[in-house]
């Protein structure tokens, strides 16, 4: 039924193959294990190796380094032997992308290698080619030739591998015959596993990484049900690659990792960010640690049927009440019920800013739709299109019904005769609306009619985000189209912890098509903070964009430019471009294809040189990379994007 993991209502992990990777079992329910790669020059021994120690130090299992050549192959002798001079014995994963010399090298040194199917033996043209059968199986036999040597050494040597698919480096034969797909990302992995199996080799895991979570998860699901309709799981390793830095790059990290770890998928991880590889770890370690006991939550009801598509995209079209549900972009809610009052001041932290002098209210891009204010009202005229969220009593004896609305218990809902005629906030939790009797449910059915109704959809099981999307499956099955706002309580004092959390309990049901609107609280944490976070997931989700989007690369040794520092650069003079895509990539590894939905383009191309795209189209080429941020924004001017910062 669910095809793509063992239980959609109950956590249970996916066993898959055992791997040995040096000292390392990976696979086989063993704990999810933690990765990072460096960023230093491959041939600098010194530097590589004490940012390895570093990032061992921090919390990982196992270090990838990039060898672009058979010099930095050949030279992995070093890493490994200064490595287990210190006395660190973690395993080390070669990456390669264009050179298969290297990889067979480097297969003789470490305990795995990487290998990316869309480059390893393909030269992309950017070329669509049309196959027949015949002259497609003449393409796989090519491909078998030239990786069969890597494959006998890797059995010869007991060194694991890596097929390691990237969404921005698919060859041009899948994107001929594919396209630029979840499914095709899927086949260019199995062409190799399949030589793979051929020859008995079965020291292999598999990854899908993409830049957009909706995209990687949509992949590792395709791929985790073509391994169960053939009895052999693999181990997945579990990234979104070209997440950026900062809040966002953790958001969009935990928001495709976490989805597919609530299922049970996932056996290594790597959160790829613009940072030193270090600072990675314990952003790794907050997104699994929740799983630690997770098995011992509270159970929910199974499902016997999913009304949706796991495997594509579409949203869940509720019926639009005033700016709640339909098409509309989901709203976001912000909580003030813990104020004793609330002063113009206060609404500043979700983005509204009030000016006495001139009595004018500024409104940002990031400004909460709906505030919640528990037993108080508001005695000021509130600023735009802001509204208010109150208890049923607040609520009778507000002067404006218009800009405020009720919130109820189910049970107090149906009780009620005060009702507004307009929109009534209802919350219920998964135990009411699927564990009552027939009875009670149907008391819930009969409420369809009613089109003032928006249902809070709240839990207190561990396991939140399945029992949420079990309360959607219902009213899908149900056929409910009310608007459906997805609240989430937390608790922690670590704000990272919160961040990483809710990114995945809101972004694995956003990505789903699954809620016209988001509701967070946690009592240690500010307002601008959850304000801005709820943002940022909806931004990251792609359900509603409030800024500029940008997709970077976390850097590597194959990286001819700060990485960090220009990324900043970039942001900086950017920032206010709502709605514009910039993609910043260090190398052209998966430049041109993983920034293929961004909508310009910031290229390494050679020691201090960039090149910059349009779309996929390059515009200037070789440009010095001392001005080639002025470059960028000549670009932008040039194609009617800019406009001045205010």
């Amino acid at each position: 039924m669910q095809e793509y993991c063992n239980n959609l209502t109950r956590y249970l992990r996916l066993k898959t193959l055992p791997v040995k990777v040096g000292n390392l079992v990976i696979g086989n329910l063993e704990q999810i294990r933690l990765q990072t790669m460096t960023t230093t020059d491959t041939m600098k021994n010194k530097d590589t190796v004490a940012q390895i120690i570093r990032c061992i130090d921090a919390g990982a299992d196992l270090v990838r380094v990039t060898a672009p050549s058979i010099k930095e192959a050949t030279h992995l002798q070093i890493i490994r032997k200064e490595l287990e001079k210190a006395g660190y014995y973690n395993p080390i994963c070669a990456d390669i992308h264009f050179t298969p010399k290297a990889a067979e090298i480097a297969a003789r040194i470490v305990q795995k290698v990487r290998v990316n199917p869309g480059n390893y033996v393909d030269k992309k043209k950017q070329e669509f080619i049309e196959y027949t059968d015949a002259t497609y199986n003449e393409e796989i036999e090519r491909i078998r030739e030239k990786f069969l040597p890597l494959i006998k050494i890797c059995k010869e040597y007991g060194t694991a591998m890596r097929i390691g698919t990237n969404h921005g480096s698919l060859s041009d034969r899948i994107m001929s015959r594919y396209g630029d797909t979840p499914l095709g990302m899927v086949e260019s992995a199995l062409e190799f596993l399949r030589i793979c199996q051929y020859e008995n080799y079965h020291q292999v895991i598999l990854s899908m990484k993409a830049s957009n979570p909706l995209v990687m998860v949509q992949a590792y699901r395709l791929l985790v049900q073509r391994m169960i309709s053939n009895n052999r799981i693999y181990p997945l390793h579990l990234g979104v690659t070209e997440a950026g830095d900062g809040e966002e790059g953790r958001i969009k990290s935990a928001i495709g990792i976490g989805t597919l770890l609530e299922d049970g998928i996932g056996d290594t991880i790597r959160v790829s960010l613009t940072e030193d590889p270090e600072l990675e770890l314990p952003v790794c370690k907050h997104i699994i640690e929740r799983y630690n006991l997770r098995s011992k939550h509270t159970s929910i009801l199974p499902i016997e049927k999913i009304p949706y598509d796991p495997y594509s995209y579409q949203r869940h079209i509720t019926l639009p009440n005033n700016v709640i549900g339909g098409t509309q972009a989901p709203i976001v809610i912000s909580d003030y019920s813990h104020y004793s009052s609330i002063t113009h001041e206060d609404l500043q932290s979700i983005g509204y800013k009030y000016d006495t002098a001139i009595d004018k209210w500024t409104i940002n891009d990031m400004a909460a739709d709906f505030i919640y204010t528990g037993k108080n009202n508001i005695n000021f005229d509130l600023p735009g299109t802001l509204k208010v969220i109150c208890n049923q009593k607040a609520w009778w004896t507000a002067t404006d019904k218009t800009k405020c609305y009720p919130i109820f218990h189910y049970k107090e809902y149906m009780r009620s005769n005060n009702r507004s005629s307009h929109i009534n906030f209802v919350i219920i939790d998964e135990k009411t609306l699927i564990n009552e009797t027939k009875v009670f449910f149907n008391q819930i059915l009969s409420l369809h009619t009613d089109s003032t109704i928006v249902w809070v959809f709240e839990t207190d099981n561990e396991h939140a985000m399945p029992a949420i999307r079990r309360m959607f499956m219902e009213m899908m099955l149900a056929g409910n189209k009310h608007p459906k706002i997805i609240k989430r309580d937390f608790t922690s004092k670590i704000n990272e912890r919160t961040l990483l959390h809710s990114a995945t309990d809101f972004g694995g049901l956003l990505i789903d098509g699954m809620g016209d609107g988001i509701w967070m609280t946690n009592p240690s944490s500010n307002l601008e903070f959850i304000n801005r976070t709820c943002f940022n997931i909806l931004q990251a989700t792609r359900t509603r964009i409030c800024k500029t989007e940008y997709i970077s690369c976390p850097s590597c040794g194959r990286t001819l430019f700060d990485l960090q520092y220009t990324t900043a650069a970039i942001k900086s003079r950017t920032h206010h471009l709502k709605g514009v895509k910039i993609a910043i990539m260090g190398c052209i590894v998966n430049g041109p294809g993983e920034m293929a939905d961004a909508d310009f383009g910031y290229v390494g191309s050679g020691i201090g040189k960039i090149t910059l795209y349009k779309g996929k189209e390059i515009v200037k080429r070789n440009i010095d990379s001392s001005i080639a941020v002025d470059e960028l924004i000549n670009l932008l001017k040039e194609n009617n994007v800019w406009v001045d910062p205010e």
